[in-house]
């Protein structure tokens, strides 16, 4: 195992701020969008998380590692992550279910880090600046040399991803004889979203995200789940038209994070990047529908559009962000179909949103 400790490591943002820290990971260099998350736990659940693929996560909670890394806590078959940027690094771990070491992790799958450096700092400049592109090197120290490299990498905004995270085979989750079966669109769905669906006596299939409407319905699917993922919705012109045939078809449909959007985008409602996301456990949201508010887990940098939303006849707005008013969730009139920004899956986070689960199988069952 490296001896991370010893050996320098350097952050390079796109408008030329530099941090210097100390490695963590694999020795090398790696790029990509940086953001940061506020959670105070579920570092290795967001590691593993799909809508995450492209992205530098800066952790603002001080310690990452300090409870080491659990295969049951994966969301995904792999890092997503393009790198970490965190505060204290621990490699040593106190949690007897743990198998191994958050380095020994890393450095089995690849994973470019720096540490040491002031996450706050950082963080107050992200917050004011806006969403950027930054690179990690462990290798390089030289920043000028490093800029160069960075300019070359290209902006979230118009980016496909799904395809690259998604499945590129089906696959069944769950039991075969449960009463209720759903189509998943996997755009990069998060383990802990088949989960819930499971414990509601849910059989999932899982389709690639660029499978047809025909395709998902030969299989005889009661319902269709359109989920979480990476990139920018509005590059997605498969996903959007899949679901206009999946509203024309009348079929039940509820989306997640970029499900969402892209059944907005369905709705002639646009989609924007956002300053700087949402990401953390603790954003409060408020059902207007059922007059009631609730803690969520958010994890996206784009949203949809209010004003698209207030001129349209086809959605009605059901959630909204009591920090900055922005759209959670939306239903479509006359159809069987919703969507909501968060993560009612919530792992990690509070499981305020998950009732959203019943619903829709309820949904499903009627």
């Amino acid at each position: 195992m490296t001896n991370y400790s010893k050996l320098p490591a350097i952050l390079v943002l796109e408008d030329g701020t530099v941090f210097h820290g100390k490695a963590a990971g694999k020795i090398g260099t790696t790029t990509g969008e940086i953001c940061f998350n506020t959670g105070t736990t579920g570092y290795q659940e967001i590691f593993t998380d799909p809508s995450y693929y492209g992205q530098i996560m800066v952790t603002t909670n001080a310690h990452i590692g300090n409870y080491g890394i659990d295969e049951d806590d994966t969301e995904s078959k792999k890092i997503q992550i393009a790198g970490l940027v965190c505060k204290n690094y621990n490699i040593n771990y106190s949690r007897k279910m743990a198998d191994e070491s958050i380095q020994t992790y890393f450095e089995t799958e690849n994973l470019v880090g720096i540490s040491d450096i002031d996450t706050r700092s950082l963080v107050r400049h992200i917050r004011d600046k806006g969403a950027m592109n930054a690179i990690i090197s462990s290798e390089n120290l030289d920043p000028d040399s490093l800029k160069v490299e960075l300019a070359k990498v290209p902006s979230m905004a118009g980016l496909e991803l799904s395809s690259r995270v998604s499945t590129q085979e089906p696959y069944f989750y769950g039991e075969e004889d449960a009463p209720t079966r759903i189509a998943v669109l996997d755009l990069g769905i998060k383990k802990n979203i088949l989960r819930n669906f499971d414990a509601r006596q849910v059989y999932a299939k899982v389709f690639p995200a660029k499978t047809s409407f025909a395709e998902m319905e030969a299989w005889g699917a009661e319902g269709y789940f359109i989920s979480n993922g990476p990139g920018d919705p509005s590059a997605m012109d498969y996903a959007i038209g899949t679901v206009k045939e999946i509203l024309d078809a009348d079929k039940p449909m509820f989306g997640i994070c970029l499900g969402h959007q892209i059944l907005a985008l369905a709705n002639d409602i646009r989609t924007e990047k956002m300053f700087n996301g949402h990401r953390g456990i603790n954003h409060p949201v408020k059902n207007i529908i059922a007059n009631r508010c609730e803690i969520t887990s958010q994890n996206h940098g784009f949203g949809v559009l209010r004003e698209d939303i207030e001129n349209s006849d086809a959605v009605e707005v059901t959630h909204v962000n009591l920090n900055d008013n922005s759209i959670e969730g939306i239903r479509v009139k006359g159809k069987r179909a919703f969507s909501v920004q968060y993560h009612p899956e919530s792992s990690p986070g509070p499981h305020d949103s998950r009732y959203l689960f019943d619903d829709f199988v309820s949904m499903v069952k009627n």
